[in-house]
């Protein structure tokens, strides 16, 4: 699934064809994906003109002149593809989303909803597995979206910092990755991005949250901020379906320091131990018994 990194990749690259564009025209070819479809959602995405386009956690955001806010959500398969307008310039050849160019006037089995901009750019969320989702909702009370309301800090916003991370964790029993994990706790964060940075910590992935003190829970502030500002800087991490807004595979991937590298030497300099793969709650867990304690 997506993770942070990928969404504001995605995010990133759709400003420059969606951002001050009018929906000239909405095609919603299916009634649901993970969910039902908004009511109506054709009628009241046409005509309406994208103020701005931004994240929360792992959603996309697009802020409407009617008054509505567009939530997307990739899932495990989602991606947003784009068919530049049949200008036959330099455009007609470029921008890619999810790492297709969709001709105009084709849709795949898997296209659920395509919007056509006033530009004639065309901008296909395709899912093969229908996890994604879609909604519409109140700009205004957009927050409070039941999607929404209980998330945590943003990782790379000013509210989220050394002290509101160890309020957040003290006195919990749970192991340090599962809070993690709890998008309650900070927003976006997902299995890849949470093992690379308690590895950059180095913190055992199974200490209890609120056993851990509070000066090496504070390591861990800098630890995801910056491996997920390397992340997105590299387009975000292709593992399975992701691509960047180029068409081609985010490379952060190549950059990992635990995840995926189980048999192989820790990189942390004078560590000498060998990372090692186990099972957490049903998801690997990539660590080095060595430097993470």
């Amino acid at each position: 699934m997506p993770e942070l990194p990928e969404v504001e990749t995605v995010r990133r690259g759709l400003i420059p064809v969606l951002e001050g564009r009018a929906i000239a025209r909405a095609e919603v070819r299916r009634p649901d994906l993970r969910w039902p479809l908004p009511d109506r959602m054709a009628d009241r995405l046409c005509g309406a003109r994208v103020l701005r386009l931004r994240r929360r956690s792992k959603y996309l955001l697009a802020d409407l002149d009617s008054g509505e806010t567009l939530i997307v959500h990739l899932g495990m398969s989602g991606r947003l593809l784009v068919a530049p307008a049949q200008d036959g310039g330099a455009a007609g050849r470029g921008a890619v989303l999810g790492g297709y160019v969709r001709a105009q006037g084709q849709a795949g089995p898997h296209d659920h909803v395509i919007l056509t901009t006033d530009a004639g750019v065309r901008i296909t969320f395709n899912d093969a597995r229908r996890f994604g989702m879609m909604d519409l909702a109140p700009t205004a009370a957009v927050e409070a979206h039941r999607l929404l309301a209980g998330l945590g800090p943003e990782p790379l916003g000013n509210g989220f910092s050394e002290t509101t991370l160890v309020a957040a964790l003290k006195g919990r029993r749970t192991p340090v990755k599962a809070a993690l994990l709890d998008q309650s706790t900070v927003a976006g964060l997902g299995n890849i991005y949470v093992c690379e940075a308690l590895h950059r910590a180095g913190i055992a992935p199974w200490r209890h949250a609120g056993r851990i003190a509070a000066a090496r829970v504070a390591r861990l502030v800098p630890a995801i901020r910056d491996v997920l500002t390397e992340a997105i800087a590299a387009g975000g991490s292709s593992l399975r379906d992701y691509r960047r807004t180029d068409g081609e595979l985010g490379y952060f991937q190549h950059g990992f320091r635990a995840y995926g590298r189980a048999g192989q030497p820790c990189p942390t300099p004078g560590c000498g131990g060998t990372i090692r793969r186990s099972v957490q709650a049903g998801r690997s867990t990539f660590w080095c018994p060595a430097c993470q304690r």
